[in-house]
């Protein structure tokens, strides 16, 4: 594909024909080639062999049905200096906020909005066509409850930049899902999606919202950043678990985000003392 709308919504644009992981694609030309990939600069591909996902899983799909997204940032203040080590845990979901609005104006009739995720049914009759388009904290966004993308990020320390990888189902049907609990947007649309269109949406929206909170001095509440998350994240007000670097269990209500982007999750086994995650595996808990 040649993604001419993708093409146009960011300085550069490349896209191979099949790539092994293209975050690491991104990264060793960012290494060699710096001045050619400035900031918000994109490798895709339709046909990732060696994709990766959280906790050194792999990420695998069908050649030509799904799409495999880097951005390289390289995020500079206003007054010339980094972004603060606090303001990287919001740039997975800033990515996570971006995908989840293209998603939900891929998959969802034109006008219509989700007011409430609900993991085990959806009603119908809402103008929604019986479909909910929703962020999990920190990484995935879901449709339903299924996952359609993942949200990898990776810190370049010796490139001040970061890597944004996303996974995108986008034509798999059901004999190609990774998982039980996976979907992609032509099953959802039951036709076929315009992936540039998609592609090229969820590029818009992330520069804007990247852009906002650079100007903003990387304070997501100032950008907006964090009231567009809060409103996109369906695990906030639920019950989860979440399994922890190194093993430990964390079972309770998730209430908000801080200042950093982490969750704030009320422990069920300490009298509900809020106590905040960075990193790990959530699950929504229906009961």
């Amino acid at each position: 594909m040649e993604f001419p709308l993708a093409r146009a919504a960011v300085p550069r644009f490349l896209a191979l024909d099949e790539a092994g992981s293209t975050n690491d694609e991104l990264a060793a030309r960012a290494r060699s080639e710096a001045s050619d990939w400035p900031d918000l600069s994109v490798l895709v591909t339709d046909h990732q062999t060696r994709g990766r996902g959280r906790l050194g899983r792999t990420w695998l799909a069908p050649s030509g049905k799904s799409l495999a997204i880097s951005i390289l940032l390289r995020p500079m203040m206003p007054d010339g200096g980094e972004l603060p080590p606090d303001a990287l845990g919001w740039l997975p979901l800033l990515a996570g906020a971006a995908m989840t609005r293209a998603v939900r104006a891929a998959v969802l009739p034109a006008g219509a909005a989700t007011t409430e995720p609900d993991e085990s049914a959806v009603i119908d009759g809402d103008g929604t066509g019986g479909v909910d388009v929703w962020l999990k904290w920190p990484n995935d966004v879901l449709i339903s409850g299924y996952k359609v993308c993942g949200i990898l990020s990776e810190l370049l320390a010796d490139e001040h930049a970061v890597l944004i990888g996303s996974g995108l189902n986008v034509a798999l049907d059901e004999h190609d899902l990774p998982t039980l609990t996976s979907t992609s947007l032509s099953l959802v649309t039951h036709a076929p999606v315009d992936a540039d269109a998609v592609l090229a949406d969820y590029l818009t929206r992330f520069a804007g919202l990247y852009r906002g909170l650079l100007e903003a001095g990387a304070d997501a509440s100032a950008s907006g950043l964090a009231d567009e998350v809060t409103e996109l994240c369906g695990t906030l007000g639920t019950r989860v678990r979440v399994e922890l670097p190194g093993g430990a269990e964390l079972v309770g209500v998730a209430a908000s985000l801080d200042g950093a982007g982490r969750l704030i999750v009320q422990d069920e086994a300490d009298e509900g003392r809020e106590r905040a995650v960075a990193a790990g595996d959530v699950t929504h808990l229906r009961y």
